[in-house]
């Protein structure tokens, strides 16, 4: 059991506390009544059962929060390497995986500080003030039970429908957190083609989701509270019914106890107690149905029992078999291509036909429908044997030569500089005073497309990887320029293994072999 479960186990002296409370509460009822002063022992039970009330929330909340943060901060060291770097089942938006990483682990997180305790006391807290109240008073006792039997049905009525509609709910914020950072990092080209008024469209039709969806969880949580409330309600007022007609000879039926003033009232401060772990719970059920609906959604993207992932080995050429994506609405492939040591392969085909997909797929950032990616020899590819060139390259604050080194930290400033001058920097170099050290911020401000995909050529060549994956490498680049890469990618597969996907005819017509999707 963890700790945010064994957490529980504190709110008996909780309970214990309350019985104590109501003991010296009853107790001094019961001596002003006869005409006498309340004695010490009345006193030390209220005080003692207000301390040990106290203690108990305070020391039951620092033990779930704890154990909660260590839990959540496990949680997200497994998950961010995923979604930064691991084989995803889908790709995913830059704000679906901010969700991910941030708002599903804080649901779980408020769900272990919150709920995990409370179950374990409202499992235990019913049954011992029954326990309590039945050595007074058993018929009171009785009416606690046989009010308990329809709570708990309705509860679990009212559960299920709370927990389909928090998970409709967190679905739909995923998706509105990913479409919404999506058209913010687009902003421009949104207004340069004047879509402005389609994607209010789009954000206000997302934005009606989630509160049609809100509104949804909000009235089964209402639905639970009411139940709870009926069932509490009726419980007490039984019991003070029984009471008090007891104490006043008045029950249509023999008694079947006896009842002193001190001991019904004791049993009437005991009776809210009992419905008190079933309300905490149900202040706490929201935060579980959360939690349960975001581990079921992290559970797609990072699974807590990887697969175990077969032995690599050498890097000895690349192998791709029957290699298929399937993506709602979306099939790639069946795709099979084989290169050696040192080769040159192009993947050709329209826009949109999956040449991006199939390169991230080959590096491990998506997982594979059907079909293997191996190396030459059968073995599994060691991520590090990869160097990925993306069509946008990824550019981080800080200098120019933090960024070509990003993946060869230990790289000299010659080394450095010898890459920048092979890819085309050279221009760039000497243009700009700062040399190496200018600044370029994660846009890359003051660069143009083809220097920013050199940026990331460079930084690929310098990382020494034997399989080069690149993504569009001739886009965005005059007729010279172009030529220019050309020649240094013909030069470096002589070096490497190159998969190339790209429009360029004249790269295609140089390679190899040429995959067309």
């Amino acid at each position: 059991m963890n700790r945010t479960s064994s957490a529980g186990f504190l709110w008996v002296f909780d309970v214990l506390g309350a019985a104590l409370f109501a003991f010296g509460i009853a107790s001094a009822v019961g001596h002003l009544a006869g005409g006498a002063a309340p004695g010490i022992t009345a006193y030390l039970a209220i005080l003692l059962g207000t301390l040990m009330r106290a203690g108990t929330i305070i020391a039951v909340h620092r033990v779930a929060i704890d154990a909660a943060q260590a839990s959540s901060a496990a949680l997200r060291g497994r998950l961010i390497p995923q979604l930064l770097g691991g084989v995803l089942p889908r790709p995913i938006l830059a704000g679906e995986s901010a969700t991910f990483a941030i708002d599903h682990v804080a649901a779980i997180e408020a769900s272990n500080a919150r709920f995990a305790p409370v179950r374990l006391h409202a499992a235990l807290g019913p049954v011992l003030v029954m326990a309590i109240v039945a050595a007074v008073s058993w018929v009171a006792a009785l009416i606690m039970l046989l009010t308990l039997l329809p709570f708990v049905l309705g509860m679990i009525l009212a559960g299920s429908a709370a927990r389909q509609a928090s998970e409709r709910q967190l679905a739909a914020l995923s998706a509105l957190s990913g479409l919404f950072v999506d058209r913010l990092r687009n902003l421009a080209l949104i207004h340069h083609f004047g879509a402005e008024e389609r994607v209010a469209r789009q954000v206000s039709a997302a934005t009606r989701a989630v509160a049609d969806r809100t509104v949804l969880v909000l009235r089964a949580a209402f639905l639970s509270g009411a139940v709870l409330e009926f069932f509490a309600a009726l419980a007490v007022a039984l019991i003070a019914v029984y009471c008090g007609f007891s104490l006043l000879g008045l029950l249509p039926f023999p008694a079947p106890e006896t009842l002193t003033l001190t001991s019904a009232f004791f049993v009437l401060a005991m009776a809210p107690e009992f419905y008190l772990p079933m309300r905490r719970l149900a202040a706490a059920y929201h935060e579980k149905q959360l939690g349960e609906a975001a581990t079921a959604a992290l559970a797609t993207i990072a699974p807590e029992q990887p697969v175990a992932a077969r032995p690599t080995g050498m890097f000895t050429g690349l192998h791709v078999a029957s290699l298929r994506l399937d993506w709602p609405g979306v099939t790639i492939g069946p795709i099979a291509l084989t290169l050696g040591l040192r080769d040159l392969v192009v993947l050709t085909g329209p826009t949109g036909s999956g040449k991006t997909s199939v390169l991230a797929a080959i590096a491990g950032q998506c997982a594979l429908s059907g079909g293997s990616v191996a190396t030459a020899n059968g073995c599994a590819l060691d991520p590090a044997d990869i160097a990925w060139a993306a069509q946008r390259a990824l550019l981080l604050p800080g200098t120019l030569a933090d960024n070509i080194a990003l993946a060869a930290p230990h790289a000299t400033p010659e080394m450095i500089r010898a890459v920048a001058d092979r890819v085309g920097l050279g221009a760039l170099l000497r243009d700009r005073c700062e040399g190496l050290n200018l600044q370029i911020d994660h846009r890359g401000s003051g660069l143009s497309g083809g220097e920013r995909r050199r940026i990331g050529l460079a930084r690929a060549i310098l990382s020494g990887r034997p399989l080069l994956l690149c993504d569009e490498p001739t886009a965005d680049l005059d007729g010279d320029s172009a030529a220019e890469i050309r020649a240094l990618l013909l030069d470096l597969s002589r070096e490497r293994c190159l998969l190339v996907a790209t429009h360029d005819r004249v790269l295609a017509a140089a390679a190899r072999l040429v995959v067309a999707l």
